[in-house]
């Protein structure tokens, strides 16, 4: 298989596979992770080796990474997931996402937005934390091993510590740092910088750092279950600390909480279904990207080249077009997914791409009538696959940590927008749009691909660029992730806030300079690489065997047995 200009290592750097791959694909008979740290790959799989589904170790891994890697996710955010369930042979979705406090009005936005828009942290921009009561309703479903048992590998880490990981320690250091500084905003600050920086700073890579706090809440939910948090002390924690430092979301909004169960949606690319689960999650918009795409020839444009990048960048454009216009809560809008994800509404979007030159401008199509995250996935020997996403949004979230529980609260809420009209405006007890999306993929209806590439709006360009690499481009599963990537920023956001021109164009130092060359004399602006690619995770189903990968780019590993 050509390769464009990218040029190969020196000789010997890898006696098999692409020339850029990081590493082999790791490859098991009985079961496999993937996830953002390596302790947390090796819990699910020991959960896996103790007799439990692919839901049991997705969630003990889950539960990990919320100790290990508090800067993309914890027990303060939200989780989605998608489960291929072998006794249906259907794949089942759930969107355990929360709502905004019924308390703060659309008034008070307004007031404390900072430049027309919400708050990025402080009390404003929290929404009701959805993870545990997601791992109840999965674990209540398709669970296997005892819920109690789940926390145990992570309530052992909290409690003992563990040696911090280079990416986590990055972003702790740049987080905290941010938090911190005059003029933020947040209601208070001394909770969370008794947990992350007891000693004036955040543990550097490699220290060891504990967080017996945690460790207790997860004793907690161990015992009582998602009503420990939802009913229970820790829900009397959180409602007093919030009348404490003058927020809004109350007891009641944590006792109203339930995840939902919803129907996954789907598109075919080149014989491959492709799956999403709906609004309030950004997920369509990779449906729509492929169903763009599926219209031009990229096996005949090549890897990596001009040709191909300039479609793939322009089928994203157009597809976050609509992503701004129309994603919301469903319960607050009509969407027209339908015709979002048909084949004669791609087509003609398609037909407004000019290979020889950038679109300008974008406009939504008119229908009819009408981060920081941590992705994971497991699967067990009965051929259960789970795909699971689960954040505190950026930058670790609000800011605010509850008294003596030991976790950040999510800033999701920042994501609704304050414009009359738009379908995403913020209301009282409505969930915000959401970026984190977990990726499934069948074959002729039997399960092919967990897979996910965490991080805001790179989710999913990122996803797409997953799919073309390996249905366009024939990739293995961990080349297909080390692949070098593009991502695209400046379209207009679900937020109300406008595009910027034809935005900025960011492309890893992996793609050609021919490329590059190509795509500027085509008219795209460049910014610099800021790693800021995504962080990808998969999971290949073959015949009596998985494949797993994992993202180079990151702390993670993939383990297979």
């Amino acid at each position: 298989m050509s390769h464009g200009s990218l040029t190969p290592p020196r000789g010997g750097d890898r006696v098999a596979g692409e020339p850029f791959a990081s590493r082999s694909t790791v490859w098991g008979a009985h079961g496999a992770a993937a996830t953002a740290h390596p302790l947390a790959s090796l819990i699910a799989v020991d959960l896996l080796r103790a007799g439990g589904s692919a839901v049991d170790a997705a969630i003990g891994a889950n539960a990990a990474l919320g100790f290990l890697e508090p800067v993309m996710c914890g027990i303060g955010g939200d989780a989605f997931a998608m489960v291929w369930d072998p006794a249906t042979r259907k794949l089942a979705g759930l969107n355990g996402s929360g709502r905004s406090p019924r308390a703060l009005s659309l008034e008070t936005q307004r007031e404390r937005a900072r430049g027309g828009f919400i708050a990025p942290v402080g009390a404003v921009s929290v929404s009701t934390p959805g993870a545990v009561d997601g791992w109840w309703t999965l674990h209540q479903r398709y669970g296997r091993l005892p819920w109690a048992d789940l926390f145990a590998p992570a309530i052992a880490l909290a409690d003992e510590g563990a040696p911090v990981a280079q990416a986590v320690a990055y972003h702790l250091d740049q987080s905290v740092r941010g938090f911190v500084k005059p003029g933020r905003g947040i209601e208070e600050v001394e909770n969370l910088k008794a947990i992350w920086a007891p000693q004036g700073r955040p543990p550097a890579e490699g220290e060891v750092f504990a967080n017996p706090a945690l460790a207790r809440t997860y004793r907690l939910i161990a015992a009582g279950g998602r009503e420990a948090y939802y009913e229970g002390e820790i829900a009397e924690a959180i409602d007093a600390y919030f009348r404490r430092i003058g927020g809004w979301l109350a007891k009641a909004d944590l006792a109203a909480h339930h995840a939902e169960w919803v129907e996954p949606r789907s598109t075919s690319y080149r014989g491959v279904e492709v799956w999403a689960l709906p609004p309030n999650s950004q997920g369509l918009s990779t449906l729509q990207i492929l169903n763009i795409l599926e219209n031009f020839d990229l096996k005949a444009a090549g890897f990596q080249t001009t040709a191909s990048l300039h479609l793939q960048i322009e089928a994203k454009r157009l597809a976050f077009e609509d992503r701004a216009r129309r994603f919301a809560d469903p319960d607050f809008a009509d969407i027209p997914i339908d015709w979002l994800i048909s084949k004669a509404y791609a087509a003609e979007r398609a037909a407004l791409i000019n290979p020889d030159a950038v679109l300008d401008p974008v406009f939504p199509g008119e229908a009819p009538s009408h981060g920081d995250t941590t992705y994971l996935c497991a699967a067990d020997a009965d051929g259960m696959m789970v795909s699971l996403i689960q954040s505190n949004f950026r930058g670790m979230g609000s800011g605010l940590c509850p008294d003596g529980l030991g976790f950040m609260f999510q800033n999701r809420g920042e994501l609704f927008s304050l414009r009359d009209g738009d379908a995403n405006l913020y209301t009282p007890g409505k969930r915000p749009f959401q970026t984190i999306i977990p990726g499934f993929a069948t074959r002729d209806g039997e399960p092919w691909l967990a897979f996910g590439v965490m991080g805001g709006d790179m989710q999913p360009q990122g996803q797409a660029q997953i799919i073309v690499n390996l249905v366009d481009y024939g990739l293995g599963l961990q080349a297909a992730g080390d692949s070098p990537r593009w991502r695209h920023e400046g379209s207009p956001e679900p937020t109300g806030a406008p595009a910027t021109g034809r935005g900025l164009l960011r492309l890893e130092s992996g793609v050609p300079e021919a490329t590059k060359a190509g795509l500027a004399a085509l008219g795209w602006t460049f910014g610099a690489p800021d790693g800021g690619f995504g962080g990808y995770q998969a999971i290949e189903r073959w015949p009596g065997r998985y494949a797993a990968a994992t993202e180079m780019r990151k702390d993670g590993c993939a383990l297979a047995y």
